[in-house]
C-alpha cells in the first residue's frame, strides 16, 4: 500500500520508527515523500503522487493500447493553474479548466488503477497534434483506430467535439483516416 510521509508518521509513530522500518525491508522509500510496504510499480508511484493528473498523449496511446512504443516520459495533463510537475521522467501539458475534463476517466493498468483520457478523446489529441509527432508513429496509432472503429462511441466523441476549436477540420480528418 501506498502512503505519503505523514500516513507512515501516523502509523510508525517517528521517523526513527520509519527508518528502522526501511532498514528491516518492510517498508521501501519510493521517493520523496512516498513511501510503501510492497514493491509497487513506478507507474503507481507516479499516479500516487499526482493524483489530480490525467495520463496523455504518448501515455495514453501506449496505456489504450494503441501503439507498441513504450513512452521515455509519462505524459500527464494538468490544470494550466497547476504547479510546475518537477520531475525528469513526466512531461507535463496545462490545460484550461474547460477542456481539462473533457474525457477523464479511470482504468487499470498492470494492477495500478489510473485517470486517463479516454480513447474518444485521444483519437482527438492524435489529430489536433498530428503535424508534432512522427509521422510513423501517428500512422501506426489512426491504423489501430481503425481496427476498432466500431467500438468507439461517435455520439460521445461529437459531444467532445463540440467544445473544442478546430472541429470542422477534426471532424473531417477523423472521417477521412478512421471510419
Amino acid at each position: 500500500m501506498l502512503m505519503s510521509y505523514r500516513e507512515c508518521i501516523k502509523k510508525y509513530g517517528n521517523q526513527y520508527q520509519i527508518d528502522k522500518e526501511i532498514t528491516s525491508g518492510k517498508l521501501f522509500k519510493l521517493d520523496v515523500g512516498v513511501y510503501s510496504d510492497m514493491h509497487v510499480s513506478e507507474l503507481a508511484v507516479v499516479s500516487y503522487k499526482y493524483p489530480q493528473a490525467v495520463f496523455t498523449m504518448n501515455s495514453a496511446f501506449y496505456y489504450h493500447a494503441l501503439t507498441d512504443v513504450i513512452p521515455d516520459k509519462y505524459h500527464l495533463a494538468t490544470l494550466k493553474d497547476a504547479h510546475k510537475i518537477v520531475n525528469e521522467k513526466v512531461k507535463q501539458y496545462f490545460l484550461r479548466d474547460d477542456k481539462f475534463a473533457i474525457g477523464v476517466t479511470t482504468t487499470k493498468y498492470q494492477n495500478t488503477e489510473i485517470r486517463i483520457y479516454d480513447r474518444e478523446r485521444m483519437l482527438i489529441e492524435l489529430i489536433r497534434n498530428k503535424n508534432s509527432l512522427p509521422f510513423d508513429y501517428y500512422k501506426e496509432i489512426i491504423e489501430s483506430y481503425r481496427n476498432i472503429a466500431q467500438e468507439l462511441d461517435i455520439e460521445k466523441m461529437q459531444g467532445y467535439l463540440a467544445r473544442i476549436s478546430k472541429q470542422n477540420y477534426i471532424a473531417e480528418t477523423i472521417q477521412l483516416e478512421v471510419f
